[in-house]
């Protein structure tokens, strides 16, 4: 399981990275519209990442709290 916690977090960071690579490089090139898109598309990227480890989370608390 914690295999699994540090590879989300290395694929957040890969997004995160390519993500800020593409919005200087379309800001550069005078493309701010592409570049919003873009941002807006490594959010989104990111948040299905998680989506699957909030699931987890609220299965965890409610067997917890469930006793």
């Amino acid at each position: 399981m914690v295999f699994t916690d540090i590879s989300i977090v290395i694929k957040i960071a890969a997004v995160g990275i390519i993500v800020a690579i593409l919005n200087s490089v379309l800001v550069r090139s005078g493309r701010e519209d592409y570049a919003l898109i873009t941002i807006l598309a490594g959010i989104v990227t990111v948040l299905m990442m998680l989506v699957p480890q909030f699931a987890d989370l609220l299965d965890t608390v409610k067997s917890i709290v469930d006793f």
